[in-house]
């Protein structure tokens, strides 16, 4: 299930979550992270940069860098994906018809939850690493505490929230193997 997700993101504990208004600032940004020792990136797509900027990263960098896409929300995005080869997907939440479809899709994926009622339901369909989303508004470092003990054999990426100061505390508890951060953007700019 969920194409291989924890293989793919295997070393890869911090998450750069990054929102481009224009795809040609990828390319400094990612010279950027590859100097910060960061070799993986979650590209939103919350603007229509976002898709040209994994096109032109995939182009420059496959292979050297971890390009993934964010805020995947429906089949049309996941075609362009699959088109581009990304290396991952992320989705801020989860419904059945986006389930079937990102696991068909073949790409590794990662799909976000909130609530126990959330998480039992990516288990039904036998997904263990899951997105937690948005970590600032669910209960943050205490809920994800909680999580580990009701649900021991679920990985969690929170994103959300959480900063540079924070990350550490995050990436401390072992139900955790990522964390997703928009930092890095706010640091180079």
């Amino acid at each position: 299930m969920q194409n291989g997700i924890r293989k793919v993101m295997e070393g890869h504990a911090l998450v750069p979550v990054v929102t481009f208004n224009d795809a040609d600032e990828a390319p400094a940004f990612i010279e950027y992270l590859m100097g910060q020792n960061v070799n993986c990136i979650e590209i939103t797509l919350r603007t229509p940069a976002g898709i040209k900027a994994i096109e032109l990263l995939k182009k420059e960098y496959d292979g050297r860098f971890l390009i993934g896409a964010g805020t995947v929300t429906n089949n049309e995005q996941l075609d362009q994906l699959v088109k581009l080869n990304g290396d991952f997907i992320v989705s801020p939440g989860l419904t059945p018809e986006l389930q079937t479809e990102m696991e068909s899709s073949k790409l590794p994926y990662l799909p976000g939850t909130s609530t126990p009622s959330e998480i039992m339901w990516a288990r039904e369909q036998g997904l263990d690493t899951l997105k937690f989303f948005p970590a600032n508004l669910f209960g943050g470092l205490d809920a994800l505490k909680a999580y580990g003990q009701l649900f021991p054999d679920v990985q969690f990426c929170p994103t959300g929230g959480i900063t540079k100061a924070t990350s550490d505390d995050y990436l401390s508890l072992s139900n955790v193997f990522a964390v997703g951060g928009s930092w890095f953007q706010k640091d180079f700019k």
